[in-house]
Formats: structure tokens, C-alpha cells, sequence
């Protein structure tokens, strides 16, 4: 295959060219507003050039202008990755769910990586093939990771053995909680003195973040994937307090590590955690959010059963799936040629 990748820039767009695909420049905000105008023309003039066989766009800004500028006449894949009407409220709610089940007419396959954000966009009323590609996780960091005493881990990164350490890791926005995780480590600290948030990641919150972070929590700012598995590795629990998702590859990378997961109740997160590997909480919920954390820094000894029982299972599930990059190659090729797969 001949892979062109249209995106704004940056470390993926990096990995992708060194990985063999062209990368052209596409400048898209996340948000919509008036930029619409401008990225449906330049992303026009690259369909244009490139004369693709199928178009797969992901989330939900290249959903809303790639299927506005092709409207089905070009085999389309579309991955919401969180559906987009989850995090509008009321009538806008309503109007990004209706323009869902609307573009699902131009959509050739809805891809979806959970079997949760599958279920919720069918139960929004979005019709059409939908598709179930889970997230997977590249091991190659983390089996050099595994290999090495988290203490060494920690004493590098400047953590004391005795130091309760939380982490989180992604991108500084609404929908992914940080505002929930200060929220609940003040009651934290009541309880655990010592206790340590350290928070991973960059994006428009930031400042919003730093000025009410108070003792005890520490941003770290956009670390490379490599930094960002160490601090997991070394940490006591990570926590996803999301308030929606489709499929965070965080609680993926963190059972990976053998590191116990607390994570919000949304699509994605139900299928990874059980009982005996981490703890699901209610999303938007700081008070929940820091009993757990309190209850499973108080328990090393259950924490570190539930880091052990999360990576026996994350690794008995991988070796029974088929690779998503098989799936997805599949699904490319029976576009292009208009044969079904077998």
C-alpha cells in the first residue's frame, strides 16, 4: 500500500514518515468553528493530488470535514475514537448526534476500538457497517521496561521507596479529567501526607491546571512515550478519571506494565478492568475518586496483586488476538477492490 498521511504535524506525523508513509501538511484545529471553511479546501487539494482509494479519517474533526468535502464517493472509514456528541450537552448534544447518524450515510465502515463506543454509537441511532478494531499497544519499550527493578525505575526518576506515587498520563483536556484528579488530592493528602500526583501531558488546560494544582501534585508537562512508561512503571496506581472515551491506550500500557489501574466507568474501560485488576469508579466524581485512591495506596500489597493479575491477562488476551494492522489491512483492501472480505 501507498499511505499518505494529512495531519497538522508533530511526533506521530514524525514516526509515520520514518515508518514509510508521505505526511503532507494538514492544519486542522481540534475544535470546529470557522476553520471548517479552511481545512475543507486544503484538505480538498490534497484528495485532489493524491487520488486515494479509500480515506480513513479519524476523530471527530476529520469525520465532520472529510465527510462534508468526499460525501461516500470515495470509500470511507471513519473512527469516531469517543464519539463526538459525548462531550456536548443538551440541544448541542442532540445536534452532533444527528449529524452523526447523517454522515454514517457517507461512511463505508464506522471503526470503532471498543465494543463499549460500538455499542453507544448504535445506540445513538448510527446506522451502517460499524466495525470493531481495538487499540493495541506496542510492547517493544515496555518488555525492555519489565525487565528492570522499578526501584531502579523510581530512584532514577528521583521517587524515594517509601513515596506514594499516582499518575496520570494524557492530553490536558476536559474530557480526560485532570480537573477530577486535583479536585480529589486534596482529601488525598488529608489522609496521605506524602502522597504524590504527577501529571503527564500538555494542551489548553495547562495553565488552568497549574494554577489550581496545589501540594503534592506535580505537572510534568508532554514527555516522549519512553519517559511517560517510566513514570507508569514507577508508579503505585494509575488512574483514568475520563469523563468519556472510546478506548484509552493508557489502562492498556498500564496492564501491560503490570501496574494497577483506577479508570472511570465509560466505553473502552469496561472491557479491560476487572475486579481483580484494578478498580472502575464513577466518571466526574472527586470524592469516589479519592477513597479509591486512598483504599488502594493504604493496600500496597492488593495493589501490587492487582498490577500482577492485570498483566497475566493483558498478556493472555494478546496472544489470542489477530493484529489490528492484519484487520485493518483486511478491511483497506476489500474497500479498494469492492470484493468482501472472506
Amino acid at each position: 500500500m501507498t499511505v499518505t498521511l494529512a495531519c497538522p504535524g508533530g511526533r506521530l506525523g514524525e514516526l509515520s514518515r520514518a515508518a514509510g508513509a508521505h505526511v503532507v501538511p494538514w492544519q486542522a484545529r481540534r475544535e470546529p468553528g470557522l476553520s471548517v471553511v479552511r481545512e475543507w479546501s486544503s484538505l480538498r487539494a490534497i484528495v485532489n493530488r493524491v487520488q486515494p482509494d479509500v480515506v480513513h479519517l479519524h476523530c471527530a474533526k476529520a469525520g465532520l470535514v472529510g465527510r462534508m468535502l468526499l460525501r461516500g464517493r470515495v470509500p470511507t472509514v471513519f473512527s469516531p475514537h469517543a464519539w463526538s456528541f459525548l462531550a456536548s450537552k443538551g440541544f448541542m448534544r442532540r445536534l452532533v448526534r444527528e449529524w452523526e447518524r447523517f454522515a454514517a450515510g457517507w461512511t463505508a465502515v464506522t471503526a470503532c476500538v471498543s465494543q463499549g463506543e460500538a455499542a453507544t454509537g448504535r445506540a445513538a441511532g448510527i446506522r451502517g457497517r460499524i466495525a470493531v478494531l481495538p487499540n493495541r499497544v506496542d510492547m517493544e519499550l515496555i518488555d525492555e521496561l519489565v525487565d528492570v527493578y522499578r526501584a531502579r525505575v523510581r530512584g532514577e526518576l528521583g521517587i524515594s521507596a517509601g513515596q506514594p506515587l499516582v499518575v496520570l498520563a494524557a492530553r490536558l483536556a476536559r474530557q480526560k479529567g485532570q480537573d477530577v484528579a486535583i479536585q480529589a488530592w486534596r482529601k488525598v493528602r488529608e489522609e496521605i501526607p506524602t502522597a504524590e500526583l504527577a501529571l503527564i501531558g500538555t494542551g489548553a488546560l495547562y495553565n488552568e491546571l497549574k494554577a489550581s494544582a496545589g501540594e503534592g501534585v506535580r505537572l510534568l508537562g508532554p514527555l516522549e512515550r519512553a519517559d511517560t512508561l517510566r513514570w507508569m512503571y514507577a508508579a503505585d496506581v494509575v488512574i483514568c478519571p475520563s469523563r468519556w472515551e472510546g478506548m484509552s491506550l493508557v489502562p492498556l500500557e498500564a496492564a501491560a506494565l503490570g501496574r494497577p489501574v483506577i479508570a472511570s466507568e465509560v466505553d473502552g474501560m469496561r472491557e479491560g478492568i476487572r475486579p481483580d485488576t484494578g478498580w472502575l469508579i464513577p466518571p466526574d466524581n472527586a470524592g469516589v475518586l479519592a477513597d479509591t485512591v486512598i483504599k488502594v495506596l493504604s493496600d500496597p500489597a492488593a495493589a501490587f496483586d492487582a498490577g500482577q493479575n492485570a498483566r497475566r491477562q493483558f498478556m493472555a488476551q494478546r496472544s489470542k488476538q489477530v493484529p489490528s494492522t492484519r484487520l485493518l489491512a483486511e478491511l483497506y483492501q476489500e474497500l479498494a477492490s469492492g470484493v468482501p472480505s472472506a
